[in-house]
């Protein structure tokens, strides 16, 4: 049985190995990262089957990394944001951030919300960008917000007060680890999993359809009988 992915999602492992390599700081390998977010991104757009693309920007967990480290990672992220939107407009992309966003600077915040308005009307690929994101206090948020307008809590109202209400098909890690670190819990509790070894800098558009090719060839039962 042949099977399309149509929502992907991508835990960018790698980054900072990738550096140390290369004998480069940390930033330099998260630059580099974000232009494999640039190519993969267009990639999923040249290719309608595929609806959507979430990518594991930045967790709740990670800011425990060094300040520095945080710092340049949230001044990386606005000046993303403001170069690629003319990527995501040319390629009819719609950016929709995830993840509790209130905890950001008010510059970034604004540039965050304005991207996301410019791109609203683009009909193509939705490329969630998980920020300050974790799927439990994804979860938690979503309780909360049934609790607190006493609606019934069901799997379907649960869903539809997520951040993100698309399961996921095929989740992808690179950087040789095998776990999804709190990463779309919900959404992912019948997507295939594949784990590569190669560091995120270095995953190439290649290797994504490698992956989705091998994906094609899975039967996925869903919990039904053979």
């Amino acid at each position: 049985m042949s099977n399309q992915p149509r929502h992907i999602a991508i835990i960018m492992d790698g980054n900072g190995r990738w550096a140390e390599a290369q004998g480069k700081n940390r930033s330099a390998g998260h630059e580099k990262g974000s232009e494999t977010v640039r190519t993969i991104t267009t990639y999923c757009a040249a290719h309608p089957e595929i609806t959507h693309l979430t990518l594991y920007a930045f967790s709740t967990e990670n800011w425990k990394r060094p300040k520095l480290e945080v710092e340049f990672l949230m001044k990386l992220l606005e000046k993303y944001l403001k170069k690629e939107l003319p990527t995501y407009l040319d390629n009819n992309i719609r950016f929709h951030p995830i993840g509790d966003l209130s905890v950001f600077s008010p510059s970034l915040h604004q540039t965050i919300e304005s991207v996301r308005e410019e791109t609203e009307g683009c009909t193509g690929l939705v490329q969630n960008l998980a920020l300050n994101y974790g799927g439990r206090d994804e979860i938690l948020r979503a309780v909360h917000t049934l609790q607190t307008s006493n609606e019934s809590i069901t799997i379907e109202s649960l869903t539809a007060h997520l951040d993100c209400e698309i399961d996921v098909d095929l989740l992808i890690r690179t950087g040789g680890d095998h776990r999804i670190s709190n990463f779309l819990l919900w959404q992912s509790a019948y997507a295939e999993l594949f784990f590569t070894d190669t560091l995120w800098p270095e995953f190439t558009s290649d290797e994504l359809g490698q992956i989705i090719s091998q994906f094609k060839k899975i039967e996925r039962r869903f919990g039904g009988a053979n």
